[in-house]
């Protein structure tokens, strides 16, 4: 069997066309056997039967030709489908001309040309069959007749003709149907594919706009950051015996240190995230060191976490890219979340499935549909901008992962994250 998977469309229509003609050779042996042994019309079988042999052998070297990498060319088609042209145009020579109803075969070539190559080429394809159809008309050996004047010999040739002309509408009926529902869908993979670079030319160029952004505001936050920082401090040390108030500041302190140490990593980092710059780690610690993470930068949420899988522990490529987005994905739960997040990580030696469930009021229909579009939100104004789940999607499918965002059936919104483990 052939690869068909990445080559380009003209060479998917070779291999159709290779098929169509190995039935077309299938069949006009079938026809010979049955026309030599049955009816016994005397026709040139030698010529005929090399004809058959040559075309038999350059439909081999077309399968020769399938199994290389290079792409075909409309040149190639084109001359591919002369083959067929002048192969049909000697089996018709020999075997009564324009009067074979067999004749009308020469629409395949053109059908197929008109599907697929550039207009050019097309016309060049109706020009040389109407030659040959023309010189058909012409010269050819004629089939042999009764000349006698049994009535019974008469009507079985014409019985014959009738039969030929239908077993012809009966073969191009269903191989130009056939081509053409292929050929409709190699258009619609095509179109599907190219929308998909569409997306992902502009999904590339939003990330590159907030990546742009992001710099300019680390930039522009450090020093409101500093001054909360100093001011924390000094309130800390005037009210020194209030204890509510001093576990309330040093949270608050332990989140502007985060945010400075995000906003210095962010300029350290920015343009040089790859996934060669990260470092493989037990799948369980890399999410225990997440988690450990997501409770200093959200202390207020409350959590549930379960895991299971295959040991010993596969190891996952972590990245910053990596590590932020699925913090994204946690912090998404949590703003969603009424009472308690529920997180299930379940891995074996390919693939981490991570799950993360809130207890809110689930997804309504419009943020099924847009979920992951860039700055589409359901949170109240100004609670979120719409690319934290933009982003972590993005990243996690570079990194070869998908994200399944979906309504629980127990309640509440569910994000499923499929991660590749490295083996």
């Amino acid at each position: 069997m052939f690869n068909i998977f990445h080559q380009s469309p003209l060479s998917k229509n070779l291999q159709r066309l290779f098929f169509l003609r190995s039935i077309a050779i299938v069949v006009q042996c079938i026809l010979f056997v049955f026309v030599y042994s049955a009816i016994e019309i005397e026709v040139p079988w030698t010529e005929m039967t090399i004809v058959v042999v040559i075309l038999s052998l350059l439909n081999f070297f077309t399968w020769v030709r399938l199994h290389h990498t290079f792409p075909v060319s409309n040149l190639e088609f084109f001359a591919q489908l002369l083959i067929d042209i002048f192969a049909l145009t000697a089996l018709l020579y020999l075997s009564g001309g324009s009067t074979n109803p067999f004749i009308s075969l020469y629409l395949l070539p053109l059908t197929i040309a008109a599907a697929i190559l550039p207009w050019r080429y097309t016309w060049a394809i109706a020009g040389i069959t109407i030659t040959c159809y023309t010189i058909l008309l012409f010269e050819y050996i004629p089939l042999p007749h009764d000349h006698s004047d049994d009535h019974s010999a008469h009507l079985m040739e014409f019985n014959l003709h009738i039969s030929g002309m239908w077993l012809t509408f009966v073969l191009s009926t269903i191989l130009i149907a056939w081509f053409v529902v292929k050929m409709s869908s190699s258009i619609r993979d095509r179109d599907k594919d190219l929308a998909q670079a569409r997306e992902q030319a502009l999904r590339n160029e939003q990330i590159i706009a907030l990546g742009t952004l992001a710099a300019g505001a680390a930039h522009e936050l450090g020093t409101p950051l500093s001054t909360m920082a100093v001011i924390a401090g000094e309130l800390q040390r005037e009210f020194p015996q209030n204890e509510e108030f001093q576990n309330n500041i040093q949270i608050l302190r332990n989140q502007i240190t985060h945010c400075k140490q995000t906003l210095t990593q962010l300029l350290a980092n920015a343009g040089q995230a790859r996934v060669e710059d990260g470092n493989s780690q037990p799948v369980d610690y890399f999410l225990k060191q997440i988690l450990t993470k997501w409770q200093l930068i959200r202390p207020s949420t409350k959590f549930n976490y379960l895991s299971d899988g295959v040991q010993p522990v596969p190891r996952i490529m972590n990245t910053q890219l990596l590590s932020q987005s699925i913090l994204n994905l946690l912090n998404n739960a949590a703003d969603a979340s009424t009472n308690e997040v529920k997180i299930k990580s379940h891995w074996d030696q390919q693939m981490l499935n991570l799950e993360i469930h809130d207890d809110g009021e689930g997804l309504t229909k419009e943020a099924m549909q847009r979920a992951g579009e860039a700055f589409f939100t359901s949170k109240a104004p100004g609670q979120g901008f719409g690319i934290g789940l933009f982003l972590a999607n993005a990243n996690i499918e570079r990194f070869g992962g998908s994200v399944r965002l979906f309504n629980h059936p127990e309640g509440g919104a569910c994000i499923h994250v499929s991660l590749p483990l490295i083996s």
